[in-house]
């Protein structure tokens, strides 16, 4: 009796963990961004999993570093402001990027300066018809 009781709380908490590797545990985070096509945001799980979002550059109206207050201490994240289609000057979303790595600030600050060079290059580019 007392060992199968025991066989099933190991048999459980293995298939917990097996489950954490592969949908919660993030080993590594990236970030590409292409100024004539997007931005990809992949996240690399434990179990080698991969999950990639895409997110087209006409979309994009801006990137910004965020700070919000978590467990009395001040934390800062990249975020990507989505364009609201029907308000030019709007904000539809707001996409916050390395939620698993938190990198420090002047980490994140070298990663604003590189988006901002592309987002500024593909301002000042001429638009083709």
């Amino acid at each position: 009796q007392n060992s199968m009781v025991l066989s099933a709380a190991i048999f459980i908490t293995l298939i917990g963990l097996i489950i954490y590797l592969h949908f919660v545990k993030i080993d590594q985070e990236s970030l590409l961004v292409i100024g004539s096509l997007g931005i990809q945001v992949t996240s690399s799980y434990a179990s080698g999993k991969e999950s990639t979002t895409f997110i087209e550059m006409g979309q994009v109206k801006d990137v910004v570093i965020n700070e919000a207050i978590h467990m009395q201490k001040v934390i800062y994240y990249l975020c990507i402001l989505l364009q609201d289609p029907e308000d030019p000057q709007g904000v539809s979303e707001v996409v916050p990027l390395f939620q698993s790595s938190k990198p420090r600030l002047d980490c994140l600050i070298e990663v604003y300066r590189s988006c901002q060079e592309i987002l500024e290059q593909r301002k000042t580019a001429p638009q083709s018809s």
